[in-house]
């Protein structure tokens, strides 16, 4: 199976066939894939090189001009590194783009922790109206990249090599059910589907799937949590542990409930080792995650 950053790829290589609106702006992560594309596109696919501050300037720039640019690296040099340039050259200035990220929270251990960025999507909620994108397969990664180029928004689409056995649906915004029970309700967000599925098999709760973070499903969250008086919430994301409680608490402010986050926790881990012992570090893999959930939800 191809990887998510593979469909990206492929993906934008095609639409950049497509639609002559969209631009590709890259600072050296990912050039080998894009070479033809730039052969066949050298107007609208750009290598800045190691610059990526001027990636987003560059990108901004083409926005105000009307083109749809796309830009692209790993996630700690895309929304970390240059993030005045996202916050003042996309935000205030009024323009929108699509920020697709590679790495994730951890997904390349051996390059450091300057190449780990489990706060983005926590940095991007400083920001207004961003739409955050959490494929948890390359079939939604592209599902969700077309529709991300097709507006003037602002998007992030956060790619990840962890990845579920298979794809899903992707909806609008909204949370789908993968499975219904009475005793609380999980939210997985893009790739922490698999390990919740594996980590609630046989207890008696709801569990629902997000592709979508930003705008957060509060809808979709009030459903599941039923007409009851009471409900326990823990949301599994694949970022920074608690990135998502304060839009879930809103979601349930006339409700009486509590919220648990997992996610990667702020303590830095000095042996990088591999992305299977980042999971198990911060408690995200299906064994650790039935011990917090059942412990929490009282099971």
């Amino acid at each position: 199976m191809d990887t998510m950053r593979d469909r990206f790829i492929a993906t934008t290589t095609r639409m950049l066939d497509e639609d002559p609106r969209l631009a590709l702006v890259l600072a050296e992560i990912s050039r080998d894939g894009f070479e033809q594309a730039g052969r066949t596109h050298p107007d609208r696919v750009v290598n800045v090189g190691i610059r990526e501050q001027l990636l987003i300037g560059a990108g901004a720039g083409m926005a105000l001009t009307g083109v749809r640019p796309i830009m692209h690296t790993f996630a700690s040099f895309l929304v970390e590194r240059p993030f005045e340039q996202v916050k003042l050259d996309l935000g205030h200035q009024g323009v929108g783009g699509v920020l697709v990220s590679a790495g994730a929270s951890y997904d390349w251990p051996a390059g450091g922790f300057t190449h780990m960025a489990p706060g983005d999507v926590a940095l991007l909620d400083t920001l207004d109206g961003w739409t955050v994108h959490v494929p948890g397969h390359p079939d939604e990664a592209e599902a969700l990249l077309r529709r991300a180029v097709t507006g003037d928004d602002r998007v992030y689409v956060r790619l990840s090599l962890q990845s579920n056995s298979r794809g899903r649906p992707v909806t609008e915004t909204a949370f789908s059910t993968v499975r219904r029970g009475s005793g609380g309700v999980v939210i997985a967000v893009g790739p922490m589907l698999d390990n919740v599925l594996a980590a609630t098999d046989g207890l008696d709760v709801t569990v629902l799937y997000a592709t979508t973070v930003r705008p957060f499903d509060t809808a979709g969250l009030r459903r599941a949590a039923g007409g009851g008086t009471a409900v326990d919430v823990v949301v599994v994301e694949p970022y920074l542990a608690g990135t998502s409680t304060t839009a879930a608490n809103d979601a349930l402010s006339d409700v009486a409930h509590r919220v648990l986050g997992l996610g990667v926790g702020r303590g830095e881990l000095r042996r990088y080792g591999q992305m299977e012992e980042h999971l198990v570090a911060h408690g995200l893999d299906a064994r650790s995650l039935r011990q917090r959930i059942t412990a929490f939800l009282r099971l």
